[in-house]
């Protein structure tokens, strides 16, 4: 059994348990943890399969759209950040864990690369280009299923924009025609008003105890 095919087997073990993982915890920060690292851990398979092109797309569009993805829904939730942050050492320990396994794939991938290229299967040519044969494949053979893919995306942003703007009885709108039609004689009206006189001030009691009281002295 060569290298290869023993670094396949261990990667898919991963990716299998990562996977169940994210369905199988009920912690989201544990969730999207092991989604990361089933991320990471299918593009080292394409790095096995020398489509670095794909790999790299991998990680830096699922893994950090879901990140951000986390993030805003954290932030659209208004979770409480000193609760949040209590468990942050009880979420400390998975992270090293999932942070020490995307290493150790990364340090696999390399002693691999660095090894005889001969001793691995599969290997293209000097001067191949990964992303110029997945680009012919993708624009000939298929196309129809890559059109067909956008029109399904296309059609799932406009019914997520139609979600989000469709008027619920308990949601305050705002209309911004209205807003920038409004005057300032609409909002804000002058009376004018006669001033009210103030009262003369009276005379303490203390005060006039204290006159009478040198009245009678005197």
């Amino acid at each position: 059994m060569s290298f290869q095919l023993l670094l396949f087997y261990a990667f898919g073990a991963v990716l299998l348990g990562s996977a169940l993982a994210v369905i199988l915890v009920r912690n989201p920060v544990h969730a999207a943890l092991f989604l990361v690292l089933a991320f990471v851990t299918a593009s080292a398979h394409w790095l096995l399969l020398y489509a670095e092109f794909l790999a790299m797309t991998l990680i830096l569009v699922y893994v950090g759209a879901v990140m951000v993805l986390f993030l805003f829904v954290v932030m659209m939730l208004d979770i409480d950040i000193a609760r949040l942050r209590e468990g942050f050492w009880g979420n400390l320990p998975l992270a090293v864990l999932v942070g020490v396994l995307m290493a150790a794939e990364m340090v696999l991938l390399l002693m691999r690369a660095l090894g005889d290229p001969v001793a691995s299967p599969g290997a293209p040519a000097a001067g191949f280009s990964n992303t110029k044969a997945l680009g012919l494949v993708l624009y000939t053979e298929y196309v129809f299923a890559f059109e067909l893919a956008a029109i399904i995306l296309l059609v799932a942003i406009v019914s997520a924009i139609a979600i989000t703007l469709r008027e619920r009885k308990e949601t305050k709108y705002q209309d911004p025609g209205a807003q920038s039609a409004v005057k300032a004689s609409d909002r804000l009206k002058i009376i004018k008003m006669a001033p009210t006189p103030q009262p003369s001030p009276q005379p303490s009691p203390r005060g006039e105890g204290a006159n009478a009281g040198s009245g009678a002295a005197k």
